[in-house]
C-alpha cells in the first residue's frame, strides 16, 4: 500500500528524533589540543665520553658454589641453609673474620638446624621460578645480614651440572617480587613517601641477571615520578656484598 505524504513525513521526523537521541553514543569527539612533540635538547655535545662506569653495582658477575650438587640438576634437593653456609665458608671477611660486618649472621646460622625460617635462622623461606628461560626452576634465596636491618637477596641457577649464583644484593629492603624473567627490590628512600625500585632481569648473553631499571617511586602507588638515582641510591655505592667471580 503506498504511503500518504502524512505518513511519509511523520516516518522521517521519528528516524531525524532516533538519530539525535542516539547521537552521544560511539560518535567521535575531540580530544582536545594535542601537545606538541618536544625532542630531547643534548647538552655539552663535546663532553668526552666516560671511560669507567661511576659505581660498582656488583653486575654481571657470577660465583660458582663448591660442593653442593644435585640429582638431576634438580635445585629444589638443594638445602637453602647449606647454600648460605657455603657462601659464610667463601667470604669470612664479611661473615666470620675479626672486622667482619655479618657476624651475627654467621653465629646465628647453626639455629638453621631445626629448619629454614624457624627461631632464629637468618635464612628465610626459599622460592622457586624459572627466571633463566630454560624450562627448569631457580632458586631464590634471601637471608638477613645481621646485625643490623639489611636482607641478602640471591638467585642461584645449575649450569652444566654447577650451582651458580647469578644475581646477589645487599640492602635494606621493604619487599621482594618476581616478575617474569626478573626480580624486583624495593628499599627505603630518605625522601619522605618515595622508595627505590631495582629490578633484576636475566641476561641470556652474558648468563646472569643485570640491573636494568633503578627508580625512584612514590610510595602511595600514585603516579610515578621516576628519577634514575644513581647518586643517591643505596646500592648505587660499592656494594657490601661478596663479588669474587666464580667464572
Amino acid at each position: 500500500m503506498p504511503l500518504t505524504p502524512f505518513r511519509t513525513a511523520s516516518t522521517v521526523a521519528l528516524l531525524l528524533a532516533t538519530a539525535v537521541g542516539c547521537g552521544d553514543a560511539g560518535g567521535l569527539r575531540g580530544a582536545g589540543p594535542t601537545a606538541t612533540a618536544i625532542s630531547p635538547d643534548r647538552l655539552w655535545p663535546d663532553l668526552a665520553p666516560a671511560s669507567s662506569p661511576a659505581w660498582d653495582y656488583d653486575d654481571g658477575e657470577s660465583e660458582l658454589v663448591r660442593g653442593l650438587t644435585a640429582p638431576g640438576d634438580d635445585i629444589r634437593k638443594v638445602d637453602p641453609v647449606a647454600v648460605v653456609r657455603a657462601e659464610i665458608a667463601r667470604h669470612p671477611d664479611s661473615y666470620t673474620g675479626t672486622k667482619a660486618p655479618y657476624y651475627e649472621t654467621a653465629r646465628r646460622i647453626a639455629d638453621c638446624d631445626e629448619g629454614v625460617a624457624k627461631g632464629r635462622c637468618p635464612v628465610l623461606k626459599p622460592y622457586y621460578r624459572d627466571l633463566t628461560g630454560d624450562g627448569r626452576d631457580d632458586l631464590t634465596l634471601g637471608f638477613e645480614l645481621l646485625p643490623g636491618n639489611q636482607t641478602a637477596v640471591r638467585v642461584y641457577t645449575f649450569q652444566s651440572g654447577r650451582l651458580v649464583r647469578v644475581m646477589s644484593n645487599d640492602d635494606a629492603v621493604t619487599g621482594v617480587e618476581l616478575a617474569g624473567r626478573s626480580v624486583i627490590i624495593r628499599s627505603p628512600s630518605d625522601i619522605a613517601g618515595y622508595e627505590y625500585r631495582f629490578q633484576w632481569t636475566w641476561d641470556p648473553g652474558q648468563r646472569v641477571m643485570l640491573l636494568t631499571h633503578d627508580e625512584m617511586l612514590p610510595r602511595d602507588g600514585g603516579k610515578a615520578s621516576k628519577h634514575p638515582s644513581p647518586s643517591a641510591s643505596p646500592s648505587a655505592s660499592p656494594s657490601a656484598s661478596p663479588s669474587a667471580s666464580g667464572r
